[in-house]
């Protein structure tokens, strides 16, 4: 038995187990761990807790961080720097069509990332012995999606706060233009859209929710008997608890879901306004990352 460690290495990345037995770790500990790309150094986010699984063998913890350790992430930083700026150099120089956006250096620098978009396969060979002539080290070039890009340079999202890829969520999940309809959002992809262009993750954690939610309210297009008259459900409002009727006149009058008395077995459907509908499928499919 093991007294095992979660390990993060990015803010709001995939957490990694250690063996932390040899040392006193608590959450919120900077260590220094071993793994198969070399040193790096990591945060503690899950503290120790007991672990059994003689098939599987963990790398261990190191050390705590100390001056030193903290110095040469410092030194590291400025090398990331430097290589954004001559790679960027280079880039421009071989005409490549290509977007990048981060380098990562490994802890004891012997290894340089660079991150980059495209729109579709880049021969980046010349660039790569640039990069090695330059900094003598080993140089990886890795093209990530536009999703990956919007995790690791993060921002702010249309809520005000910043976007949810980058502050918790550890993987994408699939979303789909559906849940935005499940949610009675509008259907316009400026309103639907995250930072990275793409429909926003919120759809899919919020999803759940909203299903559960609905599930006690009188459905689209189902005739509804409430206090003071009666009309057709054209529309949900979860967020105040009230939905949206049209009486036969055509008049809409929002109601409260108490105030609802009684539900016809009536049902006609509900139409989507077909321009709005166009606009958005045209420009959405379902998304997985």
């Amino acid at each position: 038995m093991s007294n095992v460690v979660g390990v993060r290495f990015k803010a709001a990345g995939k957490i990694y187990a250690f063996d932390g037995s040899n040392l006193e770790l608590k959450s919120g500990d900077r260590v220094i761990v071993e793994t198969e790309n070399g040193l790096c150094m990591g945060l503690v986010a899950v503290p120790v807790y007991s672990y059994q699984d003689a098939a599987t063998e963990l790398k261990k913890v190191l050390r705590v961080a100390n001056e030193d350790d903290f110095k040469q992430r410092e030194k590291n930083a400025e090398l990331e720097k430097k290589a954004y700026d001559f790679c960027l150099k280079c880039i421009k120089e071989l005409k490549l069509v290509m977007n990048l956006f981060t380098v990562d250096c490994i802890f004891d620098g012997t290894k340089l990332t660079f991150f980059f978009t495209a729109e579709g396969r880049v021969d980046f060979r010349q660039l790569v012995k640039m990069l090695v002539k330059e900094f003598r080290v080993r140089i990886e070039m890795r093209q990530v999606g536009i999703r990956n890009q919007a995790k690791m340079l993060s921002g702010v999202g249309k809520c005000g706060r910043e976007v949810c890829c980058a502050t918790f969520l550890e993987k994408f999940d699939p979303v789909s233009i559906r849940m935005a309809k499940d949610q009675d959002l509008s259907l316009n992809p400026t309103k639907i859209s995250g930072l990275c262009g793409r429909l926003m993750c919120c759809l899919t954690f919020e999803n759940e929710t909203y299903k559960s939610i609905k599930a006690d309210y009188p459905k689209v297009g189902r005739k509804v008997n409430f206090t003071g008259g009666s009309g057709r459900v054209v529309r949900h409002n979860v967020m105040c608890g009230r939905v949206i009727v049209s009486s036969e006149e055509g008049v809409e009058r929002e109601i409260k879901l108490s105030d609802i008395i009684s539900e016809d077995d009536t049902f006609e459907e509900i139409k989507e306004d077909e321009e709005e509908k166009n606009d958005s499928y045209d420009n959405y499919e379902e998304f997985t990352e």
